[in-house]
């Protein structure tokens, strides 16, 4: 099957069928072990709250981006637009989805472009495997650079989903040492993504050294890509690698523990099962500099624009709110407003000597 066949199956099957992650001992993404402190004399005007934050040198108006999602097929070009469209309106960042169909054919550009055509001022990265850093050079990343002006590139790590799909590459030799050359040279900077597995302390630590500027964590509790695969076996008759899938559907670190792994003093984007504004809120407080979304949007982005729009929205309204019971009246209080790590994420911190008592008394010691 070929790379843009594969994008347009996908994106189907993330909006007809059930791939999210499923509750493991009692959590999914882990943000049920966060626990913010609330304030019953916030002192602040809700309706002063300033959302505003920087991310890699550009204004955000709200710390969410649209996760890299789709694009490499003439199917998927009216969708970037919608979500192109509403990034354009709320002022938020953008990321597309694997430009690798693009490199291998020059007739999917326009699914990726129109991105930029419909978000002139939006922060928009663009989008390729690390694997595919073996075959492709330094020239051939800035060629998808060009073609969405892209304010960054994102390189995904996606070994999860590659390990259980027929088709997949499973050659991870070399990554790492492809990764710092590429932020050597590279005239943007480079964001490592996970893709739905998350980012260790170990990782997040060797990306660091490499020169990456920012760690997406694509952690547990969003998009299953596993569980993606299992659908696309099934459709096939192969139980061998519908078995992996399913076996495999929850593997990986939960977001909230991956982003405080990943605290290693580059910024952190929380992405895998951010949901509502409270996830957000969640996410800040215990280190990320911005959120990142995809499914929640993607059958909003088939309808049009605005329902793209509505969506965010409502994630504005309800991380507002949230600033407003903790007393934060903007991003960098909420940065530093205390929050109690509990449950499993806890057991997991503590076993592996990562420090999250202080999180707790951050007002107390203030």
């Amino acid at each position: 099957m070929s790379t843009s066949s594969r994008k347009i199956e996908h994106l189907n099957l993330c909006a007809e069928k059930d791939v999210e992650s499923h509750p493991y001992l009692g959590t999914k993404s882990g943000f049920d072990d966060i626990f913010l402190i609330p304030t019953a004399l916030p002192e602040i005007d809700k309706d002063d709250i300033n959302t505003e934050v920087t991310f890699l040198n550009k204004r955000l108006a709200f710390p969410l981006m649209i996760s890299s999602m789709t694009g490499g097929h003439p199917d998927t070009t009216a969708v970037n637009r919608a979500l192109a469209e509403a990034a354009q309106e709320l002022g938020i960042g953008i990321g597309v989805g694997s430009q690798r169909a693009a490199l291998e054919d020059p007739t999917q550009v326009e699914s990726f472009r129109v991105v930029r055509d419909a978000a002139p001022d939006a922060f928009v990265y663009g989008n390729i495997g690390a694997a595919q850093l073996v075959e492709y050079n330094v020239d051939d990343i800035e060629r998808a650079v060009d073609m969405i002006d892209a304010d960054a590139m994102a390189l995904h790590l996606n070994f999860l989903q590659e390990a259980v799909q027929p088709e997949g590459d499973t050659n991870a030799c070399g990554c790492l040492a492809a990764i710092e050359n590429l932020c050597r040279k590279l005239s943007v900077p480079v964001i490592v993504k996970e893709t739905g597995a998350g980012i260790s302390r170990t990782d997040a630590q060797a990306l660091f050294n490499a020169g990456v500027s920012a760690i997406d964590v694509g952690g547990v509790g969003g998009t299953s890509w596993a569980g993606v695969e299992v659908y696309r076996a099934k459709a096939r008759g192969d139980r061998v690698h519908e078995h992996m899938g399913e076996l495999f559907w929850n593997w990986g670190m939960p977001t909230a523990l991956s982003v405080m792994e990943s605290n290693v003093g580059i910024p952190v984007i929380a992405t895998g099962g951010i949901r509502t504004g409270i996830d957000i809120a969640k996410s800040i407080a215990i280190g990320a500099s911005v959120c990142a979304t995809a499914l929640p949007l993607v059958k909003p982005a088939l309808s049009g624009t605005s329902d793209v729009v509505k969506a965010i929205t409502a994630m504005t309204d309800e991380l507002q709110t949230a600033m407003f019971l903790t007393g934060c009246n903007n991003v960098a209080k909420l940065q530093n407003t205390p929050v109690v790590i509990t449950g499993r994420t806890r057991e997991i911190l503590d076993a592996r000597g990562i420090e999250h008592i202080p999180f707790a008394r951050r007002d107390i010691i203030a």
